[in-house]
């Protein structure tokens, strides 16, 4: 299965950092991954799967299932909950962010209720206002995943995506 240039420099680099973590990357996973970050929009594990069974006959949801706790537990995708889907972690074309704990990205996403365009930020100020927050109540924050649902701009302004 062929992928987009930047998919495949994408891909490249995940397999690197895969193997400085002493994890490995395997075709399946990789696939998967792929399969993530070609799609233009959030990718539901039915949607892989179904992609999945176009090239592996005995694709069957556990295996789905199975390539996207790796691929979340290393930080190479994240789960947006409101669409129940996936994306690349790509933010600032800083993919993936492997200068840090995988579990320590703050990652907030503009999510279009037009188009379905979502936007991943990496916005520190927003991240620390939200741990200011929650330690103002005596909370301590581990992981936080901010989803804000709106209109993009090219939606606002009329404009054909």
């Amino acid at each position: 299965m062929g992928f987009a240039p930047r998919t495949e420099a994408l891909l490249t680099r995940a397999d690197a950092i895969c193997a400085g973590r002493s994890v490995r990357l395997t075709d399946l996973r990789r696939q998967v991954l792929g399969l993530i970050l070609d799609a233009p929009q959030p990718t539901g594990a039915y949607d892989l799967l179904d992609r999945l069974r176009a090239t592996r006959d005995g694709a069957a949801p556990p295996t789905v299932y199975r390539a996207l706790d790796f691929l979340l537990e290393n930080g190479l995708i994240h789960k947006l909950e409101r669409l129940s889907a996936f994306v690349g972690c790509i933010a600032h074309d800083n993919f993936p962010h492997a200068s840090h704990d995988a579990h320590a990205h703050a990652a907030q996403f503009l999510i279009c209720r037009g188009c379905g365009k979502v936007t991943e930020l990496e916005d520190h100020e927003l991240a620390h206002a939200l741990e200011d927050a929650a330690h103002r109540q005596g909370f301590t924050v581990g992981k936080a995943t901010i989803e804000a649902e709106g209109q993009c701009a090219a939606c606002s302004s009329g404009e054909i995506v």
